[in-house]
């Protein structure tokens, strides 16, 4: 299965990105592009709705490492309606430390100045 990864740009100057199928080696690079184009945008959040994602391999850990770099110390990555094991995957790495995962979109928490 490929990857969808597609960028919606809020008003606020929040990028979501809905993410589904397969985040791997292979399709990596899709969602690297939408991470570019929220940096184009100035994002100051990225919402990753990830309640499609069926599985991450290393590579999109390294893509996720990118969007920090990216994006700097002062944009938060929100992971969204990630399976269990996105996020067991997210723990074993200690990503969950550096991203704020939510099991909903809360647009009152996210959204706001």
């Amino acid at each position: 299965m490929s990857l969808e990864a597609m960028l919606e740009m809020t008003a606020g100057g929040v990028a979501k990105i809905q993410l589904k199928g397969k985040l791997d080696a292979g399709t990596a690079d899709d969602f690297q592009k939408r991470i570019e184009e929220a940096a184009g945008h100035k994002a100051q959040r990225i919402v990753l709705l990830m309640e499609g994602l069926t599985f991450m391999a290393s590579a999109g850990l390294r893509t996720l490492i990118f969007a920090k770099q990216k994006m700097g110390a002062t944009v938060d990555i929100y992971v969204i309606g990630a399976q269990t094991q996105v996020i067991e995957t997210l723990e074993m790495t200690g990503l969950n430390h550096s991203v704020v995962i939510r099991d909903i979109y809360d647009p009152a928490e996210i959204e706001k100045v």
